[in-house]
C-alpha cells in the first residue's frame, strides 16, 4: 500500500503539474523565463516556508545542507529556466509529452548510480509509456508551431535535472523530512532566480500585468509550485524514484485540457493515442508484484 499510495499522490502532483505547463503557455508572451520560473518558485517558497516553520517540520542536516542547495538550484533554478524556454517554442500538450520522457531518464539514472534495480516489467512499461510520446509527438509535428522540435529537444535534455533530483533526493529527505527537504530547495533556487532576474530586468515586466494574468501567476506559485511538489515528495518518500516519475506522464492530459480552455490549442487524435499507451506503460511499471 505504501507504493500505490506514493503513485497515487505522485499522479495528483503531476496534475497540477500538467496544468502550470498550460499556466506557462499562457503567460509567456508577457513574461520572460526567468520571471516565470521566479513567480513559480518565489511564490511557491512563500507559501512553504511558513507551513514548515509552523509544523516544526526536521530540517536536513547541516553537512547535507550544501547538496540539498546544489539540487535545489540545478531543480528549481536551471530546470525550470530550460522548462520555460521550452514551452516558448512549442505547445503546452507537446511540452508535456516531451516532459514525460522523464520515467527513462530517471530509470537510467537510478541504474546509473546503483539506486534502483531493473526489472524486465519496469523496463517494458517505461519502454511503452515512452514510445507512446515519441509516437504522438512524431505524428502531430504537421500541426505543430514552427520550430516546435527545438522546445521539445530542450525539454528532453532539461529532463536530466529532474532525474537526478528524484533520485538522489530520497536519502536526503529520510535523513530530514520531505517539507524541510523542499522548502530548503526551493528556497534555495528561489533566492538564485531572484538575483539573476534582478541583473536582468526581468521585473520589469510584471508593471504589464493584467489582473488575467496575476492570477495565473499566483495560481502558478501555489497550484504549480508549493502544492504540486509538496506531493512529488511526499511521492518520492513512499515509492521508488522510476515509479514516481512515471506518473509525468499524466501531465499531457492536464497541459491539454487547460490549453485547450486558455489559449485554443488543439486536442489531437495523436495525443490521445500516445496517452492510452502512456496509460498502459504507468499500468505495467507500477503494478510489478514485490519479491518476497
Amino acid at each position: 500500500m505504501g507504493e500505490w499510495a506514493g503513485v497515487a499522490i505522485a499522479l495528483a502532483s503531476s496534475s497540477f503539474g500538467g496544468t502550470a505547463a498550460a499556466i506557462t503557455r499562457y503567460l509567456v508572451d508577457g513574461a520572460d523565463p526567468v520571471l516565470l520560473a521566479i513567480l513559480r518558485w518565489g511564490i511557491g517558497f512563500l507559501c512553504l516556508l511558513p507551513c514548515a516553520l509552523l509544523l516544526g517540520v526536521r530540517w536536513p542536516q547541516r553537512a547535507d545542507w550544501p547538496v540539498v542547495m546544489l539540487l535545489g538550484i540545478c531543480f528549481f533554478g536551471l530546470f525550470f529556466i530550460l522548462y520555460n524556454i521550452a514551452v516558448s517554442y512549442t505547445t503546452a500538450a507537446r511540452a508535456s509529452l516531451a516532459l514525460a520522457t522523464l520515467p527513462l531518464h530517471t530509470m537510467m539514472v537510478g541504474a546509473l548510480l546503483g539506486v534502483e534495480r531493473l526489472s524486465t516489467r519496469k523496463v517494458t512499461g517505461v519502454g511503452i509509456a515512452v514510445l507512446g510520446v515519441a509516437a504522438a509527438l512524431a505524428a502531430g509535428l504537421a500541426q505543430s508551431p514552427p520550430g516546435a522540435w527545438r522546445g521539445e529537444l530542450i525539454m528532453t535534455g532539461a529532463v536530466f535535472c529532474m532525474a537526478f533530483y528524484n533520485v538522489l533526493s530520497r536519502p536526503l529527505m529520510q535523513r530530514s523530512s520531505a517539507l524541510g527537504f523542499l522548502t530548503v530547495g526551493m528556497g534555495a533556487g528561489a533566492g538564485m532566480l531572484v538575483l539573476v532576474g534582478l541583473a536582468n530586468g526581468s521585473f520589469a515586466a510584471l508593471s504589464r500585468f493584467t489582473a488575467a494574468q496575476w492570477i495565473a501567476g499566483v495560481y502558478l506559485g501555489i497550484g504549480g509550485g508549493a502544492l504540486a511538489f509538496i506531493l512529488w515528495v511526499m511521492a518520492l518518500a513512499r515509492a521508488t524514484p522510476t515509479r514516481v516519475a512515471n506518473t509525468m506522464t499524466v501531465n499531457p492530459i492536464a497541459a491539454a485540457l487547460l490549453a485547450a480552455l486558455l489559449i485554443g490549442e488543439p486536442i489531437t487524435g495523436n495525443l490521445l493515442v500516445g496517452l492510452v499507451a502512456v496509460f498502459a506503460g504507468i499500468w505495467i511499471a507500477t503494478s510489478e508484484a514485490k519479491a518476497a
